[in-house]
């Protein structure tokens, strides 16, 4: 047996031990956070989760970023619980604003043909893109547009009569004839008007969606534009204020492979435009542009997430321009026929949707002579109104800019006045509404 004293010492001692492993433990814990917290980068420009690396290694490669589809081109869907919950109803409401689209696209391109409108742009093969987009989204929500998204309009209740109203800018265009053809606008339908230089909506649209933000709205803004329009700086700065802002907005690509007459493959190196959301810190995904239903659904849940996580959502579709660039483009000149045609009878967006409603038996032949019958006719009647209605009145030149009209436009609104009644056969007003 251990005396008190020897038992003492051991007691104390093997105390001192447990300490020493105590604090070696301790000591270790803190060497390893140490290293640990050595490897963060924490410079002020670093974001969470940065390390340092003693490796040197520039990136070159990045993995490429998949495209989102529902059905194939025969409009079978691919998994079944990816497909969206839509009525038959809405389905239908859907392929009858492509197909409205499409044929409105054929008559009024033959009429800048002919010289009755000055200017024309089609929507052949991106009608998914367009008309997905706009049954996923409610009226609330503020919408920036290019120039090809006349079916988003159509959709929303931007009547037919309306459209023709404004490509022949007479006095009943919401416009009063100030814009040149598919320039579109409605306060009512919270449609901002279309402007013709490229990339200016981009901004435009994240400060709008701050600005829902601030005030609290259930609503997001949706901004489209196409690829070429993604060079400009205006998209770095647009996409870039909405990241830092958290706004609500949602970023449209309309990836069509051509920027007039540039083919994609010239406009960038890297992951088409989609993988510049993730530059921007934004969610992003692409999608099959030709797929109306993984349009849809990829723009039901940008919403959700813009609207209530309050984050800007990048969205990049990839399609097929079918039509030239405008009336004005020939795209013969830089792409054969024999492309264009393969692309049509590949992989016709309205084809792949009928197809999808047929079997679902929610269409017919029978259905669509009389739709296609009854959409041309409505066409044609619009057609006809508009281009008899008067151009707007000569004083809408000076009206509309000013609150009330300054001293130097009242000014010139008199002298033109005046040189009209002295010079009556050099100003044929005929055609002009009568000034009210």
């Amino acid at each position: 047996m251990l005396s008190r004293t020897a038992a003492t010492r051991h007691l104390f001692g093997s105390a001192s031990i447990l300490l020493s492993q105590s604090q070696r433990t301790l000591a270790h814990t803190r060497f390893v956070a140490t290293i640990a917290a050595d490897k963060q980068v924490s410079f002020p420009g670093a974001v969470s989760g940065s390390v340092f690396t003693e490796k040197m290694d520039f990136l070159s490669e990045y993995p490429t970023i998949p495209t989102f589809r529902v059905m194939d081109t025969m409009g079978k869907v691919l998994v079944a619980d990816q497909a969206p919950k839509i009525s038959k109803e809405e389905c239908i409401a859907m392929y009858s604003t492509m197909v409205r689209l499409n044929q409105m696209d054929l008559i009024l391109y033959d009429a800048q043909r002919q010289g009755r409108i000055s200017f024309y742009m089609t929507h052949y093969g991106e009608e998914a893109a367009i008309i997905g987009s706009a049954a996923a989204l409610k009226n609330d929500d503020v919408f920036f547009g290019q120039y090809r998204e006349a079916g988003f309009m159509m959709y929303r209740g931007f009547s037919i009569q309306q459209l023709m109203h404004q490509c022949y800018g007479n006095e009943k265009d919401l416009g009063k004839g100030r814009q040149m053809p598919i320039h579109y606008g409605s306060k009512a339908l919270n449609i901002q008007t279309i402007s013709s230089p490229l990339g200016p909506q981009i901004p435009q649209a994240a400060g709008a969606a701050y600005a829902l933000k601030r005030e609290g709205k259930d609503a997001c803004v949706v901004c489209f534009f196409g690829e070429g329009a993604a060079s400009e700086g205006d998209f770095h700065a647009g996409l870039n204020i909405a990241a830092t802002t958290e706004a609500p907005v949602i970023f449209f690509c309309r990836n069509n492979g051509y920027a007039i007459s540039t083919p994609a493959h010239e406009q960038y190196r890297g992951d088409g435009i989609a993988s510049r959301g993730h530059g921007y810190g934004m969610h992003t995904i692409r999608v099959d542009g030709n797929d109306i239903l993984a349009v849809y659904k990829a723009t039901k849940e940008a919403r959700r997430i813009a609207i209530e996580e309050q984050k800007p959502v990048l969205i990049e579709a990839l399609s097929y321009r079918v039509g030239h660039h405008s009336t004005s483009d020939d795209s013969s000149a830089y792409r054969s026929k024999k492309e264009v045609s393969d692309w049509q009878s590949k992989d016709s967006p309205i084809n792949r949707f009928r197809r999808y409603l047929e079997n679902k038996s929610w269409w017919s032949e029978e259905q669509e002579q009389v739709m296609r019958k009854s959409a041309r006719k409505e066409i044609l009647d619009a057609f006809s109104n508009a281009e008899k209605v008067k151009k707007p009145a000569v004083s809408n030149l000076f009206t509309d800019v000013y609150d009330e009209m300054p001293w130097n436009l009242q000014e010139q609104k008199g002298k033109l006045e005046e040189l009209m009644k002295k010079h009556p056969s050099h100003f044929d007003l005929a055609s002009y509404a009568p000034e009210k």
